[in-house]
């Protein structure tokens, strides 16, 4: 049986990460390709529901879509393929996705809207902004894929994967991690419009708090590529006790 694989990224259509991605996977299935219409870095899993979508075909033969990530993968798996996907790829990222900036990832959450849909999804970074070693990256995704094809995962999985800007030569291999955890965000850097209108840029994220071994950074910083489980359930169940106490004291 043929696989059949959906290519997602947030970078949009026109990325050297996307088409990366997309000639990587094709020596193991049939290769559908489905990404933003225009760079929606930093979309999270935002659904697009004040307008109606649009599926169009690039001369590469990529789709696009006018809305999200998210957009891409929900309005691909549930109505304009035709039929269901067995794995969902999104990516190669430019730049990390690791810590904190899972949460706001449109990488990561184009693949985790295939999660949510019940397949297996790999979300896949290469680490420095610019794709400098590109092909170790390809390399990465191959390795991967190779193994959910012949080792597949009792249950679909959601995987983060960040691979080290580093030729071949230097990779390490691939290594669990955990995720790490950041400082706060540094704070926004205000300028002003041409009519002195106040202007907000969004500061860059904070630094490394929790970097140690075992985590996603300390895994990038010595040559590994981190592969990362993550999970969908917000719900905070060592709270209850606490949560429950205190609403007991409302009343």
């Amino acid at each position: 049986m043929t696989l059949r694989i959906l290519v997602s990224n947030d970078d949009g259509y026109f990325s050297p990460g996307l088409a990366a991605l997309a000639q990587a996977v094709a020596a193991f299935g049939e290769v559908t390709v489905v990404a933003p219409e225009a760079d929606r870095s930093g979309a999270s899993n935002s659904l697009t529901l004040d307008r109606p979508l649009y599926v169009r075909q690039a001369s590469s033969g990529f789709h696009y879509v006018n809305g999200t990530p998210t957009d891409c993968v929900h309005v691909a798996v549930t109505g304009f393929l035709g039929h269901r996907p067995d794995l969902v790829v999104s990516g190669i990222n430019n730049g990390q996705n690791v810590a904190e900036d899972t949460l706001y990832s449109g990488t990561v959450a184009a693949a985790m809207e295939g999660f949510l849909l019940g397949i297996p999804s790999v979300a896949f970074s290469l680490a420095d902004r610019g794709f400098d070693h590109l092909e170790t990256a390809v390399e990465v995704v191959r390795q991967v894929v190779r193994g959910l094809v012949a080792q597949p995962f009792v249950q679909p999985r959601l995987l983060n994967v960040n691979i080290p800007s580093l030729p071949k030569s230097e990779f390490k291999g691939l290594a669990y991690a955990r995720l790490g955890r950041r400082h706060f965000a540094q704070p926004v850097v205000r300028t002003q419009s041409p009519r002195g209108e106040p202007l907000y840029w969004v500061g860059p994220p904070g630094g490394q708090r929790e970097a140690g071994p075992g985590t996603d950074f300390h895994a990038l910083a010595n040559g590994y590529a981190s592969v990362t489980p993550l999970r969908v359930d917000l719900g905070d169940d060592g709270a209850a006790q606490e949560v429950s106490d205190w609403l007991n004291g409302l009343h």
